[in-house]
């Protein structure tokens, strides 16, 4: 097992990084057996939904700590002697920008500093975000790697271990009261100045700019690139980088694959005021490269190929109706009630456009986690990977104890109670031997408002059942 101690709320700042020095000496003697945690990594398993298999051979679980939560402890199934290895965050502002538009370390004698004094406490490495917005800021294949080059060498040299994420998202909404944050590359901001629908889309026009909406994947809208391509570079440019770590310093490699890094639509983009928990949030389908009858924008032409296929061209032509807003409830909103007929989330019309919506999803993943699995089968040692590859999805954990857990099928999880819409995701990441992170865990059903029909618990036990 492994741990990641973070800071994990809004203000994730090299103060709270000093800071963590203070509270990892308080919590490092009970880490063999005690948790606070509010992530899990599952790492991949051999066969199918059936064992787990670590980096090292054995069974391992990453988890991820957040020092501010108040004291609680979980007992885990694991063995008293079971080391616990722990990376801590690196914090958004370690970094800045000079005049010259390059981006530079701040503060490298209190970070060096701070770095041994956790190697001191114990603490086995690093976390890091790794963004795209940053190395390949101001034109397309134009990497600058310096930034990293310099922290990598910082904490390797004072014998810690690295995590990394590869960040393809931008944090501006969420950081704007903040610093720290970083926005999407340059270039790629210029493309969208001129069109929008390279982001995706709500049913009423309004777009989220912090990822590039997948129905751009095959697209190359980028100086002569597509979406995809422009992911594979990168990471062909990190590894080729960074190739010495890679298995030896570099541990962990998390591909980020939507808003947040999480496999997911933004259904719930809460930033910017459009959605406040616990909303349902809405289809993020419709931005502009299928033009339907009523002039609705709905992503990728093959949802009308996919419809004439199921012999219901009609199907093709938009997205579902009466779904609500984005802070609507299951209850009333027609779509995800279960008395509504032909046109509801049970009907044949329900499947079929779910399956398609979060089928893209998961197909989008399993292109970028198959290129990035391929790059590193090089770095395999004894048959087994020297590094271990991780992929993020969201904890939609509300409204999970109704019918049709309305908030999940938004973000893209066709997850009901009749349909467990996570099995499709675990086969993925068997195909490309990949480890699963979720997020929640340190939540309690008790600590969530019975209004909500809230479940994190449900929620992780039906996710670790599938590799149980």
């Amino acid at each position: 097992m492994a741990g990641i101690l973070c800071k994990c709320g809004e203000r994730r700042t090299s103060f709270a990084f000093n800071e963590l020095l203070f509270e990892f000496s308080n919590v490092r003697n009970s880490l063999r057996t005690h948790r606070n945690v509010s992530t899990i990594i599952i790492p991949p398993f051999k066969k199918k939904i059936s064992k787990w298999r670590s980096l090292i051979g054995k069974s391992k679980r990453v988890f991820s700590m957040d020092a501010r939560e108040k004291s609680r402890s979980l007992i885990l199934k694991s063995s008293k002697q079971t080391r616990v290895p722990v990376f801590v965050m690196m914090p958004l502002d370690a970094f800045k920008i000079d005049s010259l538009g390059t981006p530079k370390l701040k503060k490298i004698k209190a970070l060096s500093i701070s770095l041994k004094a956790l190697k001191l406490a114990g603490v086995h490495g690093i976390a890091v975000e790794v963004w795209w917005g940053i190395v390949e800021h101001t034109s397309p294949l134009a990497y600058d790697w310096s930034l990293y080059e310099q922290l990598f060498k910082e904490i390797s040299e004072a014998g810690l271990k690295l995590k990394i994420d590869l960040c393809f998202h931008s944090n501006v909404h969420l950081s704007s009261k903040q610093k720290g944050s970083v926005s999407l590359p340059c270039w790629i901001q210029k493309v969208g100045a001129i069109n929008s629908d390279i982001y995706y889309r709500d049913q009423n026009g309004d777009l989220c700019d912090e990822y590039l909406t997948l129905g751009v994947d095959e697209l190359p809208l980028f100086c002569g690139r597509t979406a995809l391509q422009c992911y594979e570079d990168f990471i062909v440019s990190f590894l080729d980088k960074f190739k010495s770590l890679v298995g030896h310093i570099i541990e962990e490699i998390n591909v980020g694959l939507g808003p947040a890094g999480e496999l997911r639509y933004p259904a719930h983009p809460h930033a910017d005021g459009r959605w406040k928990f616990p909303g349902i949030g809405q289809f993020q389908c419709y931005d502009k490269y299928i033009i339907s009858p009523v002039q609705v924008y709905c992503r990728m032409e093959d949802l009308k190929t996919a419809a004439s296929q199921e012999g219901k061209p009609q199907w093709g032509e938009k997205g579902p109706e009466h779904v609500g807003f984005y802070n609507s409830s299951p209850s009333g909103t027609p779509f995800f009630e279960f008395e509504f007929g032909q046109q509801g989330f049970l009907s044949d019309y329900g499947h079929f456009f779910l399956e398609w919506y979060s089928g893209k999803l998961i197909h989008h993943a399993d292109v970028i986690l198959g290129k990035a699995a391929t790059m590193l089968k090089k770095y395999r040692q004894d048959d087994r990977p020297s590094v271990l590859l991780v992929a993020k999805i969201g904890a939609i954990y509300w409204w999970y104890q109704t019918l049709s857990h309305a908030a999940e099928l938004t973000a893209g999880y066709y997850n009901t109670a009749l349909r467990d819409g996570y099995d499709p995701l675990a086969l993925m990441l068997f195909r490309h031997d990949a480890a699963l992170h979720l997020s929640c865990l340190e939540m309690m059903d008790s600590e969530t408002s019975s209004d909500y029909f809230c479940s994190p618990e449900g929620l992780l036990d039906q996710v670790i059942l599938l590799f149980d």
